[in-house]
C-alpha cells in the first residue's frame, strides 16, 4: 500500500485549515496554525500530540491512502477537535473524548465516534519487540520500551516472586 501523494496531503492540510476556520467562527477567537505531519505508523489514523509547548497533528499516510474520503471527513475533524479542546479547556481538565470534545465535534457537524474500524491488511503496522530477562527463579519478557529504560539505566525491574533484579539475556522474536 502506497502512502498518500502530495496532492492528497494538500487536501488534508486544506481540510485542517478549513476546520480550524470553522472553530474560529464558532468560538469567536483565533486558533494558531498547527504543524501537520504524515509520519504516523501503526493502527491509528491520526493523533494530536503535545510535548511541552509543541503541538502537532500526525496522520497515517497509509491508512489515509486506503480510506482517504472517510479519513478526510472524520479523522481530520477528530484531531482538530482535540487541538481546539486543548486550546479552550486544557488537556488536564477534560477527558480526551468527553463532553467538551463531543460539543466541538457537533459544531463541526462531524461524527463523534472515537475509533474507526478499518481493515488494515496491506498497511504497515508497528510490531512490538520483546527481550528476555532472567532472575533466580524464572524467565521474564520485557517490552522494548522497558528494555530501553533498563539499558539507559533509568530503571531496574525486580521479580515479583523472588525480588531479585532482572538481568538481560537476549532479544526475542517479533510479536504482532
Amino acid at each position: 500500500m502506497e502512502p498518500i501523494n502530495a496532492e492528497q496531503q494538500a487536501q488534508v492540510l486544506d481540510k485542517t485549515q478549513a476546520t480550524l476556520a470553522l472553530a474560529e467562527q464558532e468560538y469567536g477567537r483565533p486558533f494558531a496554525a498547527i504543524p501537520v505531519l504524515f509520519d504516523l505508523r501503526g493502527r491509528c489514523s491520526g493523533m494530536y500530540r503535545v510535548r511541552g509547548r509543541e503541538r502537532v497533528m500526525r496522520f497515517n499516510p497509509h491508512i489515509f491512502a486506503k480510506y482517504f474520503d472517510d479519513n478526510l471527513a472524520t479523522t481530520v475533524p477528530h484531531e482538530v477537535a482535540h487541538y481546539v479542546s486543548d486550546c479552550l479547556y486544557g488537556l488536564a481538565k477534560i477527558r480526551p473524548h468527553g463532553r467538551e470534545w463531543r460539543q466541538i465535534m457537533q459544531a463541526f457537524n462531524a461524527d463523534d465516534s472515537r475509533t474507526a474500524d478499518y481493515d488494515l491488511s496491506g498497511i504497515p503496522t508497528r510490531r512490538q519487540r520483546y527481550f528476555d530477562y532472567r532472575c533466580v527463579c524464572q524467565s521474564h519478557r520485557l517490552s522494548s520500551r522497558r528494555h530501553n529504560k533498563v539499558a539507559r539505566r533509568e530503571v531496574s525491574y525486580n521479580c515479583r516472586q523472588c525480588g531479585e533484579v532482572l538481568s538481560f539475556v537476549a532479544p526475542c522474536q517479533v510479536r504482532t
